[in-house]
């Protein structure tokens, strides 16, 4: 099978493809082959071995995004600071040729720097938000971005201006696989009462800590099922990101197991969501960039 061109979101833990020829999507692949997977040195032939007949008799250009450009991926491509839009993108990607002679790039992802704030940086979230701000034509707006590291982002004239990082995925599977609060529990039950208990403790004033330990107590008093437990966690770590720079529409952006959770726990807290598919948005977001680089013009993003 023959395509135009490739594009790739490699992340730390998971790699995912898409064969594209020109906005058309001619195939699709996915493995549990991430950075974390990969041993230094080996990224090119590691591609190689994934694309498969994708470039066995071919060569075609290659967009690459996430992790792959990180210290410990292919090439280390500088953050990019903000504000930042797609010509930021295109300006500090990485290019350079694989051993089988396709052309391959790199787009390097955001750095947030505040004056005496707090950094903050972002890999592959970057091209999910151009990809939104294309196929809903939209300029300005706020973005959640669901996942291991929940990603928060204002969006001005096309620039990302500003994005927080919250640990929420990786905090609860963490709590519930080593911690006291996931301890002895039976097979989890979808539990929608429980997530929104947890969605309304989460507001309570008191410190996350504390909050954290109302699942063991509220286990232990009967008050909440043993297979309840986890969604009363995951309500209560969702529920705390919602804080008071959620203001008007918020795009919930992923996979629709992810958005529904949030979409679930802004509802009960009265903010308004709207959501769209992250891989979508993903190669929407490629295919301008792809664009761009091979007519060399550079638009707005």
């Amino acid at each position: 099978m023959k395509g135009e061109w490739i594009a790739v979101d490699w992340g730390t833990s998971n790699f995912r493809a898409w064969l594209m020829a020109g906005d058309d999507v001619l195939d699709k692949r996915s493995a549990n082959c991430g950075l974390l997977h990969v041993k230094q040195g080996q990224f090119d032939g590691t591609l190689k071995m994934l694309l498969g007949e994708w470039v066995t008799n071919a060569a075609p250009t290659i967009a690459m995004a996430g992790m792959v450009g990180s210290q410990q991926g292919w090439y280390e491509v500088d953050y990019c600071p903000l504000p930042a839009n797609a010509d930021s993108l295109l300006a500090h990607s990485k290019t350079f040729t694989t051993s089988w002679g396709s052309e391959a790039w790199i787009v390097p992802g955001l750095r947030a720097s505040p004056a005496g704030g707090i950094p903050d940086v972002m890999r592959g979230e970057e091209v999910q938000l151009l990809g939104l701000a294309i196929l809903e034509d939209i300029a300005d707006f706020q973005a959640i971005l669901p996942g291991t590291h929940s990603k928060h982002v204002a969006v001005e004239n096309r620039q990302v201006t500003d994005f927080s990082t919250y640990m929420t995925g990786e905090l609860f599977q963490v709590l519930i696989s080593h911690s006291l609060l996931g301890r002895g529990l039976p097979d989890a039950v979808i539990d929608d009462s429980a997530f929104l208990l947890g969605v309304e403790a989460s507001q309570r004033h008191a410190a996350l800590s504390q909050l954290l330990f109302s699942t063991r107590t509220r286990r232990l008093s009967g008050e909440l099922p043993a297979e309840s437990v986890s969604d009363y966690l995951s309500g209560l770590l969702i529920g705390t990101e919602f804080g008071a720079d959620c203001r008007g529409l918020v795009w919930l952006v992923g996979s629709a197991a992810l958005t529904r959770r949030y979409q679930l726990a802004a509802t009960a807290l009265g903010i308004k969501t709207r959501c769209i598919d992250g891989d979508c948005c993903f190669i929407a977001g490629m295919q301008s960039l792809q664009q761009r680089l091979t007519e060399k013009h550079h638009g707005q993003f």
